[in-house]
């Protein structure tokens, strides 16, 4: 490699080449209670684990006002739905969410259509009531998030909007 003209050294100089360090620290071992040794664990309960997964709610936030819910359903209810799936969508590609995780979820149960069909406001319903407080009705989250089809997570938002709300029950998995 070439050496810059400031440089202290003069071209006639004998170079210096690597050198190993003195000492050689251990390698690194998964010894913390935290850490986990292996892959991510998988099962019941654990939800789909992704980076920046806090931002979500903000963008959830940014949604409300435009969320349509009928009679006996609360927005509270359909953005915290929303936001667990905007997550499996999101952690599926690896990356935080966008405002396009949480739409999708929201396209394809309705929230953003004023006169969404009987049959899909019957099952949010009965499905989402009380989602939104996660302590006592976690289960029921999961169940929301685990029932919605791989491939419509993978679908395009365009995609999503073209088939809302005719195609709702192959899209929600019902």
């Amino acid at each position: 490699m070439a050496a810059p003209r400031f440089s202290p050294v003069a071209p006639l100089d004998t170079t210096r080449g690597y050198g190993s360090p003195p000492h050689i620290p251990e390698p690194w071992t998964a010894d913390r209670p935290g850490d986990l040794d292996g892959r991510q664990p998988v099962g019941a309960r654990l939800g789909y684990q992704g980076p920046d997964q806090g931002y979500a709610l903000g963008l959830a936030e940014r949604l409300r006002p435009l969320v349509c819910v009928q009679e006996g359903e609360h927005v509270d209810d359909a953005l915290a739905a929303a936001t667990a799936i905007g997550l499996r969508r999101a952690s599926m590609f690896g990356r935080a969410p966008v405002i396009h995780d949480l739409r999708i979820a929201l396209t394809i149960w309705g929230f953003f259509e004023p006169a969404p069909p009987a049959e899909l406001v019957a099952l949010r319903r009965q499905r989402f009531e009380g989602v939104a407080n996660t302590v006592h009705h976690y289960d029921a989250l999961r169940q929301i998030v685990d029932m919605v089809p791989e491939s419509t997570l993978r679908s395009t938002p365009a995609q999503v909007a073209a088939a809302a709300p005719a195609d709702w029950r192959s899209r929600v998995g019902a």
